[in-house]
């Protein structure tokens, strides 16, 4: 709180529930947890006219916790997450120009998510609504998935030997393929945790790609290698 003060992050800071009162727009900024399983005291503190936002990287558990005690939540996603955690990881714009995803269930009023859109225009994102189920699958595949492959990685070439060597030759690929991997623990846990069925399909999809790769290169397939590795060059972003 006293660090997020001196940053000049927020203009007021308090650990008190009561400074919520009077709030007319609530956004939840809570590790997944606490977002699936609200605790008693929160709710209660929440004024029950604030529209109430949330932040978390999975819908579905969120919004069957949120919405049927609480009218005005709106489900949202700000995809602009760094590996760093904390406080000292607030950047100015850090929204500039990333996808601030809503999720309508259906439930939410229409003046409800047209100011959940205008909080993610003003931030400079770019706005983005899609149905929550879809949005969890898509983020298994896109952020989820991609921090366990990642931390497999490491732990890979953690375990290989001259480990002195690899070290040493480790370079900006090796960093860049591996940076999210090394990232908050607690957070990757909490995504497959809450996302565990759409990470499932996900990882064997992943596996099953991975497996014919490995086929080929037994196989000694170099012109199917190649075909493949030109086909993933063609569908990358």
């Amino acid at each position: 709180v006293e660090r997020a003060l001196e940053r000049g992050l927020v203009d007021e800071a308090s650990s008190d529930l009561s400074c919520l009162n009077g709030c007319g727009l609530v956004l939840l900024a809570l590790p997944l947890n606490q977002l699936v399983e609200p605790k008693a005291a929160l709710l209660q503190a929440l004024p029950p006219e604030a529209l109430v936002l949330d932040t978390g990287s999975v819908k579905q558990p969120v919004l069957a916790a949120w919405q049927p005690q609480l009218p005005r939540f709106v489900g949202c996603h700000p995809m602009a997450g760094t590996a760093e955690a904390g406080v000292e990881a607030g950047v100015a714009g850090l929204f500039q120009g990333r996808p601030w995803v809503i999720t309508p269930s259906g439930q939410e009023s229409t003046a409800d998510l047209e100011m959940a859109r205008a909080l993610g225009q003003d931030l400079g994102s770019t706005v983005l609504e899609c149905d929550p189920a879809e949005h969890d699958r898509a983020v298994a595949f896109i952020s989820h998935m991609p921090v366990l492959v990642s931390a497999a990685l490491l732990q890979s070439a953690a375990a290989a030997e001259p480990q002195g060597l690899l070290q040493a030759l480790a370079s900006s690929g090796f960093a860049d393929t591996t940076r999210i991997g090394g990232g908050n623990p607690e957070l990757g846990s909490l995504m497959a945790r809450c996302n565990r069925e759409a990470v499932q399909q996900a990882l064997a999809a992943y596996s099953k790609a991975l497996h014919h790769l490995a086929e080929q290169v037994e196989g000694q397939d170099w012109t199917g290698l190649q075909q493949a590795l030109a086909s993933a060059q063609a569908v990358r972003p």
